[in-house]
């Protein structure tokens, strides 16, 4: 069978990623928990932690209830 005679994909990937939200630094925001910079910028909107402490709170919420 010849490849061209086959139908495309019926999800093809998107051109670009998806917006999340996160806003390029630096300058870089501090962790509210720990206070080390995160890997997000000061205009990202709502609570931006550094790459531990994202870490541990993910570790947390996936083993409650």
């Amino acid at each position: 069978m010849d490849r061209s005679d086959e139908t495309p994909s019926y999800c093809p990937a998107p051109a670009e990623p998806a917006p999340d939200g996160r806003v390029a630094g630096p300058p870089y925001a501090d962790c509210p928990q720990c206070g080390k910079p995160t890997e997000y910028g000061v205009a990202t909107p709502g609570v931006v932690l550094c790459p531990v402490c994202e870490w541990q709170e993910a570790q947390r919420t996936a083993c409650s209830g």
